[in-house]
């Protein structure tokens, strides 16, 4: 134990033992630095900072550090929630690796604000509930971020989740479990999010009790319920988003839904989960690309809309592709179904989808060439398959079909 009344103080940390364990209390914000180190405990936190300021926790380049805290806990008076925990700010930096396994709770706890920063290798190998746990804010700059947890990967209870960059893999296994969940906003700027929360019934993949934002990144979410939730709200500009839902929604937005740019893929189940949910709230379309496979889905807001929209209803086959060719012979969408539907309701927004425009829309077929992003493809060339029907473009929300919608302000007709 080590209590500092001093300023400006930097701790070292290397070499093992494996019956040990760090705890300080320090009046003063503070640097450790991890320089090589491997510490097992045996009685409680690997590391237990028992301050309310900031701590600078440096991965020194090169090294591999390593924190497993004990299965249980002995009785304090003090919060000692985690494997690594701090009453205040946790701010990484540096290079080097850190593994932290949480036998006894959460891995990494702070009850104030997590911040990490590019260059940092974090990995939460294991925890017995939240891989990585605040109160305040996680903001997560750059590096690699992998979490394997029981409970929430990564979880803020009271305020934002904001990743601007980076790698960031979280595998959930509970059910109930969220794989990303903040009780404030929830704001993707870029980097490359991977989630599977497919642990049981409420397993969500990302999940914010406000407004969800994604303005660029690449976001793969497979989860057995939602795949991308939101209390208030879903905004998405821009970035590449892909979902799959193996028992619910794709996308499922509690709040308005707004679609300016992007490429979005998400599939939900059979009816009545949905691709795109958006309850009776307004669904926005301005700019982008989205597929949506489900039993259903939400209907965009044609008052609202600015970019229209394509709901078809029909059968489906898992692999075989759909397509939809304009008469001057333009491929504006070859896409894989996802899975198979007795009674799938697919919907398509483009910008290639013009006013007044006639559209063949074909089955099977054969693609070469081009970019695949789960299904969807961009560029290459399309060999027609079997025709299904056609339709103009006459209204900003067409239907063909035998569809099934749900909210989301009143369709245009065909």
């Amino acid at each position: 134990m080590i209590t500092s009344t001093i300023e400006g103080v930097e701790y070292v940390l290397s070499g093992t033992t494996t019956a040990g364990s760090l705890k300080i209390y320090s009046d003063y914000k503070f640097k450790l630095n991890f320089n090589g180190v491997d510490i097992t405990s045996t009685s409680g936190p690997a590391i237990n900072i028992q301050s309310h300021k900031r701590v600078f926790a440096v991965l020194t380049e090169g090294t591999v550090n390593k924190l497993t805290d004990s299965s249980s806990y002995p009785t304090s008076t003090e919060d000692q929630k985690g494997c690594f925990f701090s009453e205040g700010q946790l701010i990484f930096s540096g290079s080097g690796s850190l593994t932290v396994s949480g036998k006894y709770k959460h891995a990494v706890c702070s009850d104030d604000y997590i911040l990490i920063r590019q260059g940092v290798q974090l990995t939460v190998a294991a925890a017995a509930t939240d891989g990585i746990h605040t109160n305040e804010a996680i903001l997560i700059e750059g590096g690699t971020v992998q979490v394997t947890s029981t409970d929430e990967g990564i979880n803020c209870d009271e305020g934002a989740v904001v990743i601007n960059d980076g790698t960031v893999t979280v595998t959930t296994k509970a059910a109930s479990a969220k794989g990303i969940k903040g009780y404030g906003n929830v704001t993707i700027n870029g980097g490359t999010i991977n989630v599977t929360a497919k642990g049981g019934d409420s397993s969500e993949g990302i999940e914010s009790k406000s407004v969800l934002t994604i303005n660029d990144g690449t976001v793969e979410v497979t989860a057995y319920d939602d795949c991308i939730n939101a209390a208030s709200g879903i905004v998405i500009t821009g970035g590449s988003v892909y979902c799959y839902s193996s028992n619910n929604d794709g996308i499922d937005s509690n709040g308005p839904l707004t679609i300016s740019g992007g490429l979005i893929v998400s599939s939900g189940t059979t009816s009545p989960e949905e691709g795109i949910d958006c309850d009776q709230n307004t669904f926005k379309i301005t700019g982008g690309t989205l597929v949506g496979f489900g039993g259903a889905t939400s209907t965009p807001t044609s008052s609202a809309s600015t970019q229209r929209s394509l709901i078809y209803g029909g059968s489906g086959t898992s692999n075989q592709y759909f397509s939809v060719v304009s008469s001057t012979g333009e491929t504006v969408l070859v896409c894989k179904i996802p899975r198979t539907y007795s009674q799938m309701t697919l919907l398509f927004s483009s910008p290639s989808l013009t006013a007044g425009t006639s559209y063949t829309i074909y089955s099977g077929g054969t693609v070469s060439g081009g970019t695949d992003f789960h299904g969807l493809y961009t560029a290459g060339t399309y060999t027609a398959g079997t025709q299904l029907s056609t339709f103009t473009s006459s209204s900003m929300v067409t239907q063909v079909g035998n569809v099934s919608t749900g909210g989301g302000g009143q369709p245009g007709w065909r």
